[in-house]
Formats: structure tokens, C-alpha cells, sequence
């Protein structure tokens, strides 16, 4: 596979990049796996190990956002890659370098969910006067976390009475996305990537939406881990804790109807049997999108 480092007309950098583009001829490139929005590829040059993320799908994100808020969150101690460098290729595609941090937690136990909900817990004492050096955006909750929503009258309808029902919050740092193919392991340490979704918005839902996944894909067991871990550090009444889980499970619901999420032969009977446990979404069968 031929470098892409010298297609790129880099915006910002830093001098790796430039090291790198020198030693063009004995870089190793290897392509990664891939995800929805974004080819993904590692670079290697001696002892170290990078990745070269390019937007030439739908998706269209502000990689200027994110080179910048990777480095304020670097200042503040977050475990996040290390930006390297962005910029544009020859297709007009955005691209952004960064540092290689292992490969996505495959297998977690009591100690590694503590780990992770700490650094969530962490980001989420975070508020906008924490990072003065960018502007984080705001966006409106029920139209950026749930898309095309109207197409499905059971769903809007449970949403929008869930939202009634609470005050939304944008004061604090949020990743958007926080699961484990979004955390990575190498010799220990754990790491935070994709921040196409960090905002200000509510960590109530951000929590939830993280929680929820765990319950679904790992175990309630574990989950429940997470949960005591994240809740002795970032207090949140149990009543609001179960709106944003309803709406976290509405969330999914949507997403599995356009076949967005992972679903195995037992994942639709385990959704049902985990929303039939919440109080407001008894009276709601929205997996069969009936009401």
C-alpha cells in the first residue's frame, strides 16, 4: 500500500509529520478496520505507531473541532490520542494523523470498567471554562441523538414525552459515543478515540447511553459495576437516571430499525426483557414499533 502522508495538503502539524513524510520509503502502512464514517489506516516508521483516519464517506465532521479539542483534553490529563497532524488530500476528503494507542478492549472485568467509568466520570467534571483555547458546540438533543426520528411515529412520540419530563443540560463535556470499540488497550493503559460527537450536551444521557450498551452487548452484572463506579464520583437521582435510560434504549431501538447496531440472535428478546425493568417505557413496545 503506497503512504498517503505526501497526498495530504496538511493544515495544521506538527514536526512528526514532517519526519514522516522524509522517511516516506520505509513507512509500513496497513489498512485497519474499517468504521461507518471513515477509512482508517496504521503507519508504523521504527518503534512507533500511528493513524491516519480519512472522511471519504456520508459522514462529514469538523476535523479542525476535533485536532484541537484532542489537544485541550491532552492538557487536562484525559486519556485521549495524541493529535498529529489534519489537513485535506487530493480528493477534497479531511484526514486526521494521529498517535496509534492499541486496539479496542475486547474482554473487561471489575477492575477494567472501573478504569473506564473514572475516565468518563473525569470528562464529565469537565465544562466549557475548563477548555478556553476552543469553542465547543452545542446542538439540539433530540434532533442530533436521534435521526429521523418523525419517520417513526411509536419512537417520537416516546421520546419527545421523556424529554418533557426533563430539563436538558448543555454544561458539560460529553464524548457522545462512549463504547468500548471506542476505548483502546495497549499495555494497560486505556484510551479514548472518536470524537466526531464531543459537545456540550447532558452526561446523564451521555452515562446512559454508555451504561445501556453495557447491559445489552456485555451483562447487567458488569454493567452494574460501571454504573457504581461512574455514580460514587458523578451523583445522579435514580428517577432522572431512568428517564435518560429509556431514552438511551430509544435511541438504540431507533438505530437497530436501520440496521445501525449490532443484533444476534438473542439481542432483541434481551433489549425487550432490559426495557420491560424500566418504569417509563412499561407501557411501550416499541422493538415490535407498536404502541
Amino acid at each position: 500500500m503506497s503512504s498517503p502522508i505526501s497526498a495530504v495538503d496538511w493544515i495544521e502539524k506538527s514536526e512528526t509529520v514532517a519526519d514522516l513524510i522524509n522517511q516516506e520509503d520505509t513507512l509500513s502502512i496497513y489498512p485497519m478496520n474499517q468504521g461507518n464514517e471513515a477509512e482508517v489506516i496504521k503507519i508504523e516508521l521504527d518503534n512507533k505507531s500511528f493513524v491516519l483516519k480519512v472522511w471519504n464517506k456520508s459522514s462529514k465532521p469538523d476535523i479542525h473541532f476535533q485536532f484541537h479539542l484532542l489537544n485541550a483534553l491532552i492538557e487536562k490529563g484525559l486519556s485521549v490520542s495524541k493529535p498529529v497532524g489534519w489537513g485535506i488530500d487530493r480528493n477534497t476528503h479531511k484526514v486526521l494523523l494521529t498517535t496509534f494507542d492499541g486496539v479496542p478492549v475486547q474482554k473487561v472485568n471489575n477492575k477494567i470498567l472501573i478504569e473506564i467509568a473514572n475516565i468518563l466520570s473525569t470528562l464529565h467534571q469537565m465544562n466549557n471554562e475548563d477548555i478556553e483555547t476552543i469553542q465547543l458546540p452545542k446542538y439540539d438533543f433530540v434532533s442530533y441523538f436521534f435521526p429521523e426520528l418523525s419517520k417513526h411515529h411509536d419512537l417520537n412520540k416516546a421520546v419527545i414525552s421523556l424529554v418533557n419530563l426533563i430539563q436538558i443540560r448543555q454544561d458539560r463535556i460529553i464524548h457522545g459515543d462512549f463504547h468500548l470499540n471506542n476505548i483502546l488497550e495497549e499495555n494497560n493503559r486505556y484510551t479514548v478515540i472518536d470524537w466526531t460527537n464531543g459537545q456540550l450536551g447532558d452526561p446523564r444521557y451521555d452515562f446512559s447511553w454508555s451504561l445501556i450498551l453495557k447491559k445489552i452487548y456485555i451483562s447487567d452484572r458488569l454493567a452494574q459495576v460501571f454504573r457504581s463506579a461512574y455514580l460514587s464520583k458523578n451523583k445522579v437521582p435514580s428517577n432522572e437516571l431512568d428517564i435518560f435510560e429509556a431514552l438511551a434504549y430509544l435511541k438504540w431501538i431507533l438505530l437497530s430499525r436501520s440496521n445501525s447496531v449490532p443484533i444476534g440472535p438473542k439481542t432483541i428478546e434481551k433489549v425487550k426483557s432490559l426495557i420491560r425493568k424500566n418504569p417509563f417505557l412499561l407501557e411501550v413496545d416499541v422493538v415490535n414499533g407498536k404502541q
